[in-house]
């Protein structure tokens, strides 16, 4: 069993270990001029291998950001999928937080970047950091805007299942068992789920929704994850593991295909099945069909990008992807120009999360 501290004592161990290894990357990593701070996603191993130590969860948190965003952002804010948002995950990212407001890292303002679940963690930290800092007679942080890859904040249906077949462990559900199995790494059990209560769809769209003056910038992919069991078991479009309606800031869970009522996830011109509202500030600029869950902040590459908000300034970050309209035509349209597409050019030979930070960066 994980050994554990309690009250001050914890907090103190906790503090020195954010303190030894607060700067997650070279000096002066930055993106447009301000510092960056990296939220990560959910971690299935933290089910079934609970962390001993913050130190392990920092460590994970590190691996997790590896493979782009790690030698660009100056600082993260770690956590283990094994608590609660409003408990256990709050603290630890308090202790950071407070480091951060410490070493004035966003004196000059930050821009965050959040991973799957680390969008609604974000979401509740945005909610209350300033309360919880003044409260020390710290500084708030200023943050300029998230960039919420394949953002959790929403929810997703498998955490519904999950909580489920916790509860409903019968043979006919053996399929969704494996979907769900996928998502946790783990066969789920009451009291042994952690984060996964809090993206249950109706839980997550109720935790920290008071409107926030920090625009959240989101980018949405399609692609699939886990070979594609998970699919049949979340509303509208999805990544194999967050669906369009949670990517995109949809105001309901209800399922959807795109984050736009005019463009489609792989770029047409014409009429789909978009959200009905966007949550207040929360903006989808990129969206791309045949990208993974993952694949938004690794290497992955060969998926076409399509802008849906472009070309606007963003509390002065200005958001101005490359764009451009062409027409295709079928192999049975023998006449006309054939339906009309929009893309980001070049985009398929490059990873998102690069076109993001060269994008933004200039």
């Amino acid at each position: 069993m994980k050994t554990r501290k309690n009250g001050s004592a914890c907090k103190a161990a906790l503090a020195v270990a954010v303190a030894g290894s607060l700067f997650a990357g070279s000096a002066q990593a930055q993106l447009g001029g301000h510092n960056v701070i990296l939220v990560h996603g959910f971690m299935m191993d933290d089910l079934s291998n609970p962390p001993q130590s913050f130190e392990e969860v920092q460590q994970a948190g590190a691996d997790n950001w590896r493979a782009f965003w790690l030698s660009r952002a100056e600082a993260r804010i770690d956590w283990a999928s094994d608590g609660r948002v409003e408990g256990k995950i709050a603290q630890q990212a308090y202790q950071q937080i407070r480091q951060i407001s410490q070493q004035g890292l966003c004196n000059n303002y930050c821009i965050l970047v959040t991973h799957s679940t680390g969008d609604l963690v974000t979401r509740y930290v945005l909610e209350n950091q300033a309360r919880w800092l003044q409260a020390e007679g710290l500084p708030p942080l200023k943050i300029l805007t998230s960039i919420d890859l394949a953002g959790a904040g929403g929810g997703t249906e498998l955490a519904d299942l999950a909580m489920s077949i916790a509860y409903n462990d019968s043979w006919y559900n053996w399929p969704v068992k494996q979907a769900v199995k996928a998502f946790t790494g783990i066969d789920p059990q009451p009291g042994k789920l952690g984060v996964v209560n809090d993206l249950q769809t109706n839980v997550a769209r109720n935790l920290a929704v008071s409107p926030n003056s920090i625009p959240r910038l989101r980018f949405v992919g399609g692609g699939s994850s886990y070979g594609g069991i998970t699919k049949p078991f979340i509303a509208g479009t999805d990544d194999g593991v967050v669906p369009t309606h949670s990517a995109c800031g949809a105001t309901t869970s209800e399922g959807i295909d795109s984050c736009s009522n005019s463009i489609t996830l792989g770029g047409k011109v014409t009429s789909t099945n978009g959200p009905d509202g966007l949550y207040y500030n929360n903006y989808p600029v990129l969206m791309s069909e045949g990208l993974s869950h993952g694949g938004q902040i690794t290497t992955e590459t060969g998926n076409t990008a399509v802008p849906v908000i472009n070309n606007v300034s963003v509390n002065g970050l200005q958001v101005d992807f490359a764009s451009r309209t062409y027409y295709q035509r079928a192999w049975w349209q023998l006449w006309g120009k054939g339906d009309k597409y929009v893309e980001v050019p070049g985009s398929d030979q490059t990873y998102m999360s690069s076109l993001i930070y060269t994008t933004l960066n200039n």
